[in-house]
């Protein structure tokens, strides 16, 4: 494990600094191997309070800086964030049970992608227009308060940080408590990139401590959240009272429609790549599959080669394609709802309950495949938030976007065709924030957020940008 020396502190007005009184110590826990491998302070409404204050002091003359002075500040953040990218990755698998290659190459490399894509739109980002005589600004919000979840740590760190730096904003971050290891050397990166002081700021702890202190605080002028839906209401109900602005993106259930003029073997195969990716910890990942019902048969033989080659273990192995899932109370949460799939009558095609064979310590599950699966069932409706793939037939493709809509979630939805204006077609019928035809590439450029109870605002380059400006009209300007 990496040596962290500010565990015990927070990051604030530009120093580390001691907790307050009240603080307490959280044990962090390698779900690969279920032991405490740091302890993190977890602060009180007092540590937030004064991170909160720093970041207001800050306001005025950082809001003040020019583009250029914002641009160069990202660039220097970039450049440091660069040298410090194998420490991250060893953070995020100690952490959450990564495995190596992908807490390097994606999850650390997600941030390092975000801060590139802030500076290219910074660069391009027009805060002033003419509309007739009226003058049209956009200016920084105020102070942001940033809450990020432990799945994707430094991508929700990065894909919040950069917009808000980006804008003008000063900032107080609390990460999750379950995954802080990473948080705290970003905040290191941020030190030594020269920024300055109150600008950032870092307070660990959970969401009655110090979420809901930011979420409510009459100082913060916007909260950014993300993670599960439940959560997302606490936030916004705290928020209301000082009718601050919420941006929260939240939970998922993304349908993959599979149209019939699609390549199945290939459609099918991608698709339980990218509902397995991240050991199925991603809130977008695509855990409902739709197929035509007279390939349904074929399609779960398709995934069920596809699920096997997956290798379940130890983080450290290069073989190993998934770590164990964050926590005791997410494997249990899982296990409980692939024994929902079972007890409710759907095709358990491969995997199942327990852990797999030879893995007898670590948060494992089972990579599983249910087939058959009808739109009343749990495993249809509730975000799992691990690698478990639900197959639902269906009959017309009018069948297929009504049940690939019937959910209260809207974060991202999939159509694969072998004909692009048909996949188009259906993708214009989808009501998510996100729909990827064909299996793309990622865009950073590309907005990201939720309808419905997935969220409201939009992340990434400028779409971030915009969750912390507000928009100003010097009317009889010129």
């Amino acid at each position: 494990m990496a040596v962290y020396d500010n565990l015990g502190k927070f990051y604030i007005n530009g120093e580390w600094v001691a907790p307050s009184g009240g603080a307490s110590l959280l044990d962090v826990i390698n779900p690969a191997t279920e032991e405490s491998v740091a302890q993190v302070a977890i602060g009180t409404r007092e540590d937030a309070e004064t991170a909160i204050a720093a970041a207001r002091a800050a306001f005025p003359a950082f809001s003040a800086w020019t583009v250029d002075q914002r641009l160069a500040l990202l660039a220097r953040i970039r450049d440091v964030y660069k040298t410090r990218m194998d420490d991250i990755a060893e953070a995020i698998t100690v952490e959450m049970g990564a495995p190596d290659g992908f807490s390097l190459s994606d999850q650390a490399g997600s941030g390092l992608a975000h801060i590139e894509a802030t500076i290219t739109a910074l660069e391009e980002f027009e805060f002033e227009e003419r509309r007739g005589t009226t003058l049209i600004i956009h200016e920084a919000i105020g102070v942001a308060g940033l809450i990020t979840p432990w799945n994707w740590p430094l991508n929700q760190i990065a894909s919040k940080v950069a917009p808000a730096l980006a804008a003008g904003c000063t900032m107080v971050l609390k990460p999750s408590e379950i995954a802080p290891l990473s948080g705290i050397v970003f905040a290191e990166v941020m030190h030594d990139a020269g920024v300055p002081a109150g600008v950032f700021n870092l307070v660990n702890g959970d969401g009655p401590g110090v979420g809901q202190v930011l979420s409510s605080h009459p100082e913060i002028d916007v909260v950014s959240f993300t993670g599960s839906t439940r959560a997302g209401i606490l936030v916004a109900k705290s928020a209301a009272d000082t009718v601050k602005r919420v941006a929260q993106e939240l939970g998922g259930k993304s349908p993959n429609i599979i149209l019939a003029d699609a390549d199945l073997e290939a459609a099918v195969t991608s698709g339980v790549e990218g509902c397995f990716g991240n050991s199925g910890q991603s809130c977008d990942a695509p855990t409902r599959m739709l197929v035509p019902r007279d390939r349904h048969d074929e399609a779960l033989e398709i995934a069920k080669r596809a699920a096997e080659r997956f290798v379940t273990g130890d983080p450290r192995d290069a073989a190993t394609d998934l770590g164990p899932v964050i926590s005791q109370v997410q494997y249990d949460k899982i296990q409980g709802l692939i024994a929902s799939g079972i007890q409710d009558g759907a095709i358990l095609v491969t995997g199942g309950r327990d852990r797999p064979k030879g893995l007898d310590q670590g948060y494992y599950i089972k990579p599983t495949v249910f087939g058959g699966v009808t739109p009343d069932m749990r495993i249809a409706q509730e975000e799992i938030f691990g690698p478990v793939l639900a197959i639902m037939p269906y009959d017309t493709e009018e069948d297929a976007v009504r049940i690939g809509n019937d959910t209260v979630y809207g974060l991202a939805a999939y159509v694969q065709s072998g004909k692009i204006e048909h996949a188009r077609a259906i993708a214009r019928r989808m009501r998510a924030g996100q729909v990827h035809i064909n299996y793309p590439e990622a865009d950073m450029f590309a907005p990201f957020g939720g309808y419905k109870q997935s969220g409201n605002g939009r992340e990434y380059a400028d779409w971030g940008m915009r969750d912390y400006l507000e928009t100003k009209a010097l009317v009889g300007y010129g």
